[in-house]
């Protein structure tokens, strides 16, 4: 799974001329979900999204994360941060996952972040959005599942109670 963090001062996500989804400071969380990517994977961005710490201090240094500031969230599905553009002019995204499979994922990837007390607030699935993102600072952050499967030391496991 991949996912797109932006640190906003506020967003929102329309369909169809109607506003599903705002929040005010916090992150805006694009994610795409590749084949192959577990429960486990989800679990690891949630741990990474909610704990990330770059939001500033008193002393101006990035020492506090999305809990620790009471932020909220806005967690858009992109399957595009798959695309593949090694070849030619065209993305390809034959590694992002099955729609159904994409879908399950986004919606447990929702639920846990939920599950730690934080404002949620979602796009809709498979449907063209407009998102407004109010980018503060900017600061722009790119995590990536699959690289902890690379680094020694760092497993991925399910561990996560909710359902």
């Amino acid at each position: 799974m991949r996912a797109l963090l932006q640190r906003v001062t506020k967003a929102s996500v329309t369909v169809n001329s109607e506003v599903v989804g705002r929040i005010g400071k916090g992150l805006v969380a694009l994610v795409g979900v590749a084949q192959g990517d577990t429960d486990a994977d989800v679990d690891y961005l949630v741990d990474k999204v909610v704990n990330l710490r770059i939001f500033a201090d008193e002393a101006g240094k990035f020492n506090l994360s999305l809990l620790d500031i009471g932020g909220e969230i806005l967690i858009v599905s992109q399957f595009t941060l798959l695309a593949d553009t090694r070849k030619g002019r065209r993305p390809s995204f034959i590694d992002a996952a099955p729609p159904e499979e994409a879908e399950r994922l986004i919606d447990l990837f929702v639920g846990r972040v939920c599950s730690k007390g934080l404002k949620v607030a979602t796009g809709r699935f498979r449907e063209m959005m407009l998102v407004e993102i109010h980018n503060d600072g900017p600061v722009t952050i790119f995590l990536d599942s699959r690289e902890a499967r690379l680094k020694p030391g760092i497993g991925l496991t399910n561990n996560c109670a909710y359902k």
